[in-house]
Parts: structure tokens; C-alpha cells; sequence
């Protein structure tokens, strides 16, 4: 495929940054992408083609965070009016606002999507439980600055967040207790589970770290050539895509940090990145206020791409990362 050249699909619609995404898991109508913007309008799309869907509409300020649920039946949105708010995915429909007292930086849900968790500029993480809505959620804390993300963990025993207090936490949901902590050397900017459970990828400065998920002990860790904000390991841990302020959008090889590819598709910084659950395309979202995706095998029929013949633009030589001794 080395005349093949990657052609992403560009989807508009958003009027400010876009500063995070999620994908849902695969349904029988293929899966679906759900896109977080400063302009407070939350967007999903069908996943595989980026054909808008709707958009979620009733927050009154810039949305920081977004969740689809494993079938696609539900979505979340947390953001700077200091609420999260749950959504029927297919209705457009908001069924609950959880009031916070700061703004609301991430939201996951749990797998069975009875539970939903925030993490917020409080520092505090919060677990809502969806079908008792009233009733006051159960309150985390020992971060000491803003969480920047978190997430349901370990088969939803357990929370996994980082903050700008450049920790990466562990808590027990049974407890309500700090169990695990891993301290970086500057504040994490992205999280990520990957789906089977066994890895956690970090981005922090210009750096990605993997960690395995039961010791939180350091896998690998590689430096990149930019300030990343974001990475996504593939759903078969070949490869890892990875954005930032270079406006580039990288994939590596995942045991060797080897450069496969890279593209200058964005006109502004990539805030996130994120591998589809059939790992056959990945999404980034960017300053410029648009989403792209692109696909993991450039020239694959797939979707809406076509084989187009013509050299790679905007490629950079294949070089290796360098990886960074384990501490």
C-alpha cells in the first residue's frame, strides 16, 4: 500500500475546539462517536462514516467531557455550567442534571450504564447512581487539584482518575478508598483503559506511558517529537495512535515505538485521539473545531474510503521513538 494515501474524513459541524470524544461499543447498527466542544453542543455521529446524528442541547457552557454507553442507548456530558447531564441517545432527550460546584471535567459509565462517575474541578470524584437518581452520590477524594479524567475500572470494582496533581489514582468502589497512586513527573493530560482492561496509557508532557493495569507497574513508556494530548492503543495492542500541538496525528509501533505514519490533517493542536472498537479507524478532535478520521490500514475498503492511488502527503520518514528506561 505504499502508493495508497490517507484520505480522513473531515467532519464539521462544531464552532470551537473539540476536546474530547468517545466511541460506544459495536452494535447491530454498526457503533457510534460522541464529540465534546467548547461550544456547549455535544454531537453524535455514526462512527464508521462520520454522518451527524444529532446534537445534545441545554448546556450553557463549554462541554469538557463525553460518554456513550456500550450500546449506544445513553449518553453523558459534563462541562463548565458546572453540570453533568445524562441523555437519551436516541431520543435526544435529557433525563437527569447533576448538579456539581465546580466545572465538570469527565464522565464515564459503568458497564451495565446503572452507573455513571464525574471527576471535576473540586477535585472530588462522584458516582451517580442512575437508577436512584436522587439519592446523593458517593463522594471520592484525595486528589488535591482539578481531575482531568477518570473512569470505571477493573469490571467496575473500582475508579481509575489522574488530575493536575500529577497522580494517576486507584479507588475501591466497595471502600470509597485510595488503594493505588502513581505520580508523574508532570500532570497527565490524557487516560485511557484499554478495552480487554490490561493497560492503561498516559500521556503526559511528551511522553506516553503504558502501565499495566493490576500492578500499575511501567510497561513501556516512549517520547515523542511534540507536547501530546492524547493517545489510544489499538484493540489488538499492535499499534498506538497519538496528537498534540504539533497538528499532527501519529501512529507507532506499539512494542518498538517505531513511527509508522503521520499526518498534518488538523489546522490546530489535536486535543484527542481514539481508536474506533474495531480498531479499523481512529478519530481526533482539534482546536480547529473539527473531528477527522482516519483509517489504521491506509486503502482498505472501509466505510466510505475508497483505494486512492497517488503518493503520501504530508508523511513523515519512518523513525524510531525513544523509550525511556522503566524508574
Amino acid at each position: 500500500m505504499a502508493n495508497v494515501r490517507q484520505i480522513p474524513l473531515t467532519c464539521s459541524g462544531h464552532t470551537r475546539p473539540v476536546v474530547h470524544l468517545d466511541f460506544s461499543g459495536i452494535t447491530p447498527c454498526s457503533y457510534f462517536l460522541i464529540s465534546a466542544c467548547k461550544d456547549g453542543k455535544p454531537m453524535l455521529r455514526q462512527g464508521d462514516t462520520g454522518d451527524w446524528i444529532g446534537t445534545f442541547e441545554g448546556h450553557k457552557g463549554a462541554v469538557w467531557g463525553v460518554a456513550l454507553n456500550d450500546d449506544a442507548t445513553t449518553a453523558a456530558s459534563g462541562a463548565a455550567d458546572f453540570t453533568c447531564k445524562v441523555w437519551d441517545a436516541l431520543s435526544g432527550e435529557e433525563l437527569h442534571s447533576f448538579q456539581h460546584n465546580h466545572i465538570v471535567k469527565s464522565v464515564n459509565f459503568s458497564k451495565d450504564s446503572c452507573y455513571l462517575v464525574t471527576g471535576s474541578n473540586e477535585k472530588l470524584v462522584r458516582v451517580f447512581d442512575l437508577k436512584n437518581p436522587s439519592i446523593a452520590p458517593q463522594v471520592f477524594t484525595g486528589h488535591t487539584s482539578g481531575l482531568k479524567h477518570v473512569q470505571f475500572f477493573r469490571n467496575d470494582t473500582h475508579l481509575i482518575s489522574c488530575a493536575d496533581d500529577k497522580t494517576v489514582r486507584v479507588w475501591d468502589r466497595s471502600t470509597g478508598k485510595e488503594v493505588q497512586k502513581v505520580e508523574f513527573p508532570s500532570a497527565p493530560s490524557s487516560l485511557e483503559v484499554s478495552r480487554d482492561g490490561c493497560v492503561i496509557t498516559i500521556t503526559h508532557s511528551n511522553n506516553v506511558t503504558f502501565l499495566d493495569s493490576e500492578q500499575l507497574n511501567k510497561i513501556r513508556e516512549f517520547q515523542l517529537p511534540t507536547i501530546v494530548n492524547s493517545a489510544s492503543l489499538h484493540p489488538d495492542k499492535s499499534m498506538f495512535v497519538a496528537g498534540g500541538d504539533d497538528l499532527k496525528v501519529y501512529k507507532f509501533d506499539y512494542t518498538t515505538g517505531s513511527e509508522i505514519e503521520s499526518f498534518k490533517g488538523h489546522f490546530g493542536p489535536v486535543h484527542c485521539v481514539k481508536f474506533s472498537p474495531d480498531g479499523e479507524l481512529y478519530a481526533s478532535g482539534s482546536e480547529d473545531g473539527t473531528l477527522r478520521l482516519w483509517q489504521t490500514t491506509v486503502g482498505k475498503t472501509y466505510g466510505l474510503w475508497k483505494c486512492l492511488d497517488g503518493p503520501q502527503p504530508n508523511s513523515e520518514p519512518i523513525s524510531p521513538l525513544k523509550e525511556v528506561p522503566a524508574m
